[in-house]
């Protein structure tokens, strides 16, 4: 062999081996781009959890607050719309409630077991359904909850007086 020829095959081998390099390099990097990328998801993960739980309190918190001023009589503040839970520690979850209405299917009147008083009198709770809506406009996630509320006692049957 000339010399020509050991060059010409010593220099197809040193780029073989730059494109070795380079191809493990590219691999590294992809390696590198997946563990970043899962890493990353776990905490898009959790932080969507810590969402949904903040939501689903400002939710509940609303529930509360309509248990608390309900009144059957008197339903003209319904809906009641984007209401802070507590904006001096959370300004982000807020809650909305629905107007209450009778249920389309079911029962109107829920019985109330041993409350009568005789006489074939018969009591119970009026049945109302209200959807209470939960959000954290942080982590913009919402949550909504359709939920029954029973008022009374009430008089279910009539008597004779």
């Amino acid at each position: 062999m000339s010399s020509a020829n050991k060059k010409s095959i010593l220099f197809s081998q040193q780029g073989v081996a730059l494109v070795t390099a380079i191809l493990a390099c590219v691999i590294l990097f992809a390696l590198a781009v997946l563990v970043i990328y899962l890493s990353t998801s776990d905490l898009r993960v959790s932080g969507r959890t810590v969402g949904e739980k903040k939501a689903l309190n400002a939710a509940e918190t609303g529930i509360h607050r309509m248990i608390q001023g309900f009144d059957p009589m008197d339903l003209s503040g319904y809906p009641l719309n984007n209401q802070a839970v507590d904006a001096g520690n959370d300004p982000h979850s807020r809650y909305s409630i629905g107007a209450p209405g009778r249920p389309s299917s079911g029962r109107i009147f829920l019985p109330m077991a041993g409350y009568s008083m005789g006489g074939g009198q018969s009591w119970g709770q009026r049945h109302y359904v209200v959807t209470v809506e939960g959000r954290n406009t942080a982590y913009d996630t919402r949550v909504e909850i359709q939920t029954g509320i029973g008022y009374g006692p009430v008089e279910v049957t009539t008597m004779s007086r």
